[in-house]
């Protein structure tokens, strides 16, 4: 791998991670109804997903992602009604009075965690362009484990700084307002566009 496609490979990240999808709005909506910690958890999920396309091109398993459609058919619609029901629950959700004891938020990063994995698994996006931009753009047969240990690093840290800066901005934004009717305002918001993301990645 020459500098000049590691290069282009890190930009392609960033743009791919940056491009409106059901991560960013997942993200968005994660940020703005709990918070970065939460959200940052769900970025993390979202990374794993990444990395394990990556490899599935890397190591020449595009062609049994290709060949197990309806398994993905199924990851695809589960990702989307467990991002419908986690942007129902943020609806109606009252706001926080009180900082939540160890084990909820426990249980809230592993849920948080799990819908970041499913909502790459379920992307159409990443598929596309893991397992087909990705072998056009990088000899995938002449890496070598220096050349792997870059990659993943670049996938790592493109996707997590990329949403993490929206996650960080989005919960910001939340910050500002601590009414009780804004936070409702707030939580519904956030709750309408995790709902909206699920539903197109049930219906692409």
């Amino acid at each position: 791998m020459t500098i000049y496609s590691a290069i282009g490979f890190l930009l392609a990240i960033i743009i791919l991670a940056a491009t409106p999808g059901p991560g960013m709005f997942a993200t968005i909506a994660r940020a703005i109804a709990s918070g970065f910690s939460e959200a940052f958890t769900l970025i993390c999920g979202i990374v794993v997903g990444d990395i394990i396309f990556l490899l599935f091109a890397i190591f020449g398993l595009s062609i049994v992602a290709q060949a197990m459609g309806e398994f993905f058919f199924i990851v695809k619609i589960c990702g989307g009604i467990y991002l419908i029901y986690l942007g129902l629950k943020i609806w109606f959700r009252e706001p926080d009075s009180t900082t939540n004891n160890y084990k909820q938020s426990t249980k809230s990063r592993a849920g948080n965690f799990t819908s970041g994995i499913l909502i790459t698994l379920a992307n159409p996006k990443v598929i596309l362009f893991y397992c087909g931009f990705l072998p056009t753009f990088l000899d995938l047969t002449a890496l070598t484990t220096i050349d792997l240990i870059i990659i993943v690093t670049f996938v790592t840290t493109g996707v997590t700084s990329v949403l993490g800066a929206y996650a960080f901005l989005a919960s910001r934004t939340r910050r500002m307002f601590t009414n009780k009717k804004t936070a409702i305002r707030f939580n519904r918001t956030a709750g309408g566009v995790m709902v909206a993301a699920g539903a197109a990645l049930v219906t692409r």
